[in-house]
């Protein structure tokens, strides 16, 4: 009987981490930039973050329920889908429009490639990517609304270009750190992005590779072509979505690398992208296009990181 025994490749381990632990950590960890939001931005902050999770979790559930397939929305992993859909979205976006990135990371890149774990790119990336190229003029709308609390109208700037589309009369570095600038709902404050990061990386739900290598890489590409000005470089890191996609999007379980090494070569490569990109490119901002490219890219990354076996053969 023991010759007819199948054991899957080494090693064996098993966990008391589940989808759902790890899920609700990364939930945690997006609440500080929720905050910020919601202060800087107003009410409707958290009205769209709550429209698009409840859009995520009732598109998840219903395609499950029609498919007659189990129900996963109790892993959570809808409600980080809609929350990063959220957050990369203008606080003036039409509720209607929201609802539609939501379809579009849910139904067709989520479900239709057949749900956790087997979506090619990232559905918040990809949603956030066709919704800039379908809705322009509404998704570039970066701008503080009307009832934002007069603390927040320190900032140099409130409405018009980002600070990525306006490096020279942008907002001061402090002000960015903080988030009192405009820009996407959950993407304006580098303090409170940092701090979510910290928090996954004590939980140890993600490593420092990606967003490590994808920081350092815009850092020093910027302070080079910047003339080696300093304030350059931290506009580039502070602007625009660098700190949430290289923090919570380019470290996805799913559409990264399996390696430590693929995980660094995947990070460089997403920050070479976003800076040619934003110095470049048509648009101002390139995290999305970068990290969406660099999804495609994975499975070669693991295919040439990837360790063999010992004993294992190559597949035909």
């Amino acid at each position: 009987m023991l010759e007819k025994l199948i054991v899957p490749f080494s090693p064996h381990m098993r966990g008391r981490m589940t989808t759902s632990r790890i899920m609700l950590d990364v939930i945690i960890a997006l609440i500080p930039s929720l905050i910020a939001a919601i202060l800087i931005f107003g009410p409707r902050a958290a009205l769209v973050t709550a429209v698009c999770v409840a859009a995520c979790v009732v598109f998840e559930a219903g395609f499950q329920i029609l498919t007659k397939k189990p129900v996963t929305t109790g892993d959570f992993t809808p409600v980080i889908t809609g929350m990063l859909i959220a957050f990369g979205l203008p606080v003036t976006i039409p509720i209607w429009q929201a609802v539609f990135g939501c379809f579009v990371a849910i139904i067709v890149v989520k479900q239709l490639f057949g749900g956790l774990g087997k979506n090619f790119a990232n559905p918040a990336i990809t949603a956030r990517v066709v919704m800039f190229l379908a809705f322009s003029t509404t998704m570039t709308a970066w701008h503080l609304p009307a009832n934002t609390p007069d603390w927040a109208l320190l900032a140099d700037a409130v409405s018009g270009a980002t600070p990525l589309g306006n490096l020279a009369e942008g907002p001061s570095i402090l002000n960015m750190f903080l988030g009192i600038r405009n820009g996407s709902i959950g993407e304006t404050s580098a303090l409170a992005l940092l701090i979510g990061g910290a928090y996954l990386l004590l939980r140890r739900v993600i490593n420092w590779h990606i967003p490590v290598s994808y920081i350092v890489t815009v850092a020093v590409i910027t302070f080079l072509a910047g003339g080696f000005a300093l304030d350059f470089m931290l506009m580039h890191i502070f602007a625009g979505g660098l700190l949430l996609g290289a923090i919570f999007m380019a470290t996805d379980y799913v559409t990264s690398p399996q390696t430590n090494k693929g995980r660094v070569i995947f990070g460089i490569g997403c920050g070479l992208l976003t800076v040619i990109i934003r110095l470049y490119g048509n648009f101002p901002e390139g995290v999305s296009f970068a990290i969406l490219f660099m999804n495609a890219l994975v499975p070669f990354i693991n295919k040439f990181t990837l360790t063999k076996p010992l004993g294992g053969r190559v597949s035909s």
